[in-house]
């Protein structure tokens, strides 16, 4: 029964108990993330090289699969960012049939994935590789919008960024001002308007304004209209895409990459949904999702598809409880289909480069980079390596070797854990800080050990084995004495650790770190999140912080601290 329950849809778990009040929180939650991805589908499918509707028809088909068959609560899928750079270069080389052949390939790994238990395997995906990639695609995608932004007359654009920066550059004088005043205004009411309320989309605001311009002042500015010729209202049409099977291996590796990007950013999407709203995804059930919706996206017209953390984070913020509101959500862009796609014809494509500017800034985790350059050598070629690859070179490359260099700095890190010492009386005589043997733990204190190396591919077991927060004391102590070696996931996955701690209202205290972790702690910003003097060298004096912390917000009782003052810090 156990088993049978692992591979139930949250969507039919959550209609148990569903309840009035619960019905209106997923509607408005899924009517306001609809009209937020509105103009994100149209966007990312014109930056794809296909028309806006197949970014539409995307969000509204592989929208409701992914919530309705989904392992989260609160996932929305569609397409995404991630996947504009290698859907063009399909494109432009195959045709919008192999386009739908790779999404099914895709599709049918995806399932592979899920269903025999690999969801977890992603996590083998270090986080330096997950940055580079990011950054490097996000910096495509802006490059993909200058032309419609300045409202350049050019050529048809190359695919490559050198030679597509030269070709821009070279048409710079046939800038149009209308163009640019349009995508400009467009961008600044995007950046400001929730100062203004988060209640309305600032996105959906710049295209209303921008397309009530463009319709009424008869703008001389590239409107989808005059690009597309509109977008065709009905329903989604189902038709079964005529393949090529010459063209299978060809590009199986660009479906491998797109089950990859969707697998990745899928689970990504699904942690910071479950950090927002409390709940506890299944990630080989997301995955069998993802994979049924993205074999269904292209039989309708549609592109590939993945869980969008943008569009997640904002249905939780507006009130979503369950998949409901993503199926929603999928109902509300085809009802747009149905009644308002005429009027799509006018909004102009300045407007929507203004909301994937946005997107590549915030999808680039620029921040991060700062954070990848005070780590060691290996980890800043391994980032350097992806970013570059990705930018200059081709996505399914730059996954490939970025993978092929973390799986050697895995081996190389592992093997310098290795250490032959003698044992001598000095090394037993400090050795005694260290064990547990003797000392007095006090109930409110939780100590926890991390043994081995904490690295890509094993920092799960931290949130697993943490999991239930209400379970651990005021103060918990992380034993870092049997930790032989650390990276940037391994860091990253401590400070999710310790956020959560925080949210909790709960002290972390870490002690006894080794040489190689204790160099790259000192380099991270996480030591100054959890504060100088909650890092201690060793279990006893992290044992005397934590009497001294419950002593001051008088968490522990005057026996407990008398027991333990004779321990030094």
């Amino acid at each position: 029964m156990e088993l049978l329950n692992q591979w139930i849809p949250r969507s039919i778990e959550c209609l148990h108990d569903y309840t009035a009040k619960q019905f209106a929180q997923d509607l408005v939650a899924g009517i306001t993330v609809g009209l937020v991805a509105l103009p994100l589908a149209m966007a990312f499918a014109i930056a794809s090289g296909v028309p806006p509707q197949a970014g539409i028809y995307t969000a509204v088909v592989a929208g409701f699969l992914i919530s309705a068959l989904g392992g989260s609560r609160t996932q929305i899928g569609g397409p995404t960012g991630a996947f504009v750079v290698i859907v063009a270069g399909i494109v432009v080389k195959f045709g919008l049939s192999g386009l739908a052949l790779v999404g099914i390939m895709a599709g049918i790994l995806l399932l592979i994935m899920g269903l025999t238990g690999l969801g977890t395997a992603v996590k083998y995906i270090p986080r330096p590789v997950i940055i580079g990639f990011t950054n490097g695609i996000a910096l495509l995608i802006a490059s993909t919008q200058i032309k419609d932004f300045l409202g350049l007359r050019t050529p048809p654009v190359p695919s490559d960024l050198l030679s597509r920066m030269e070709m821009l550059v070279h048409y710079v004088g046939s800038t149009q001002w209308q163009t640019v005043a349009t995508a400009a205004t467009s961008l600044v009411v995007i950046v400001f308007w929730p100062r203004i309320t988060k209640r309305v989309p600032g996105s959906i605001v710049a295209l209303f304004l921008a397309t009530i311009a463009a319709a009424y002042f008869h703008l001389p500015i590239e409107t989808i209209g005059s690009k597309f010729g509109g977008i065709p209202q009905g329903f989604p049409r189902f038709a079964i895409p005529s393949f090529q099977s010459a063209h299978i291996l060809a590009l199986l590796p660009s479906a491998f990459t797109v089950a990859l990007l969707a697998a990745v950013e899928s689970l990504l999407s699904a942690v910071v949904a479950d950090g927002m709203s409390g709940d506890r995804h299944n990630s080989n059930m997301e995955l069998v999702a993802q994979g049924i919706a993205n074999i269904a996206s292209p039989l309708f017209g549609g592109i590939p598809a993945t869980g969008a953390i943008a569009r997640t984070a904002t249905n939780i913020r507006s009130g979503a409880l369950t998949p409901i509101a993503g199926i929603i959500h999928a109902l509300t862009l085809l009802t747009i289909l149905l009644v308002a796609a005429p009027l799509a014809r006018f909004i102009p494509l300045a407007a929507l480069a203004s909301v994937l500017f946005v997107v590549a800034y915030n999808m680039g985790e620029w921040r991060e980079i700062a954070t990848i350059l005070r780590l060691s050598m290996a980890d800043i070629a391994v980032w350097f390596t992806t970013f570059t690859l990705t930018v200059f070179a081709d996505l399914t490359v730059a996954v490939g070797v970025g993978m092929a260099l973390a799986a050697l700095l895995y081996i190389h890190r592992v093997a310098e854990t290795t250490t032959v010492e003698s044992v001598t009386p000095q090394y037993l005589e400090d050795g005694e800080a260290h064990i547990l043997q003797g000392k007095t733990i006090p109930s409110t204190v939780t100590i926890l050990r991390i043994h081995g190396p904490f690295l890509f591919g094993t920092t799960e077991k931290l949130a697993e084995a943490t999991k239930n927060l209400d379970e651990f004391g005021s103060v918990v102590i992380l034993r870092l004495r049997n930790m032989t070696a650390l990276d940037a996931t391994g860091i990253h996955a401590l400070e999710q650790f310790s956020h959560r701690l925080r949210k909790a209202d709960k002290t972390l205290l870490l002690c006894g770190a080794r040489n190689q972790p204790s160099r790259l702690l000192s380099n991270s910003d996480f030591l100054k999140q959890v504060g100088p003097l909650n890092v201690l060298p060793h279990v006893q004096g992290a044992l005397s912080r934590a009497n001294q912390i419950q002593a001051e917000f008088g968490g522990i009782g005057p026996e407990i601290a008398r027991e333990m003052a004779h321990l030094p810090l």
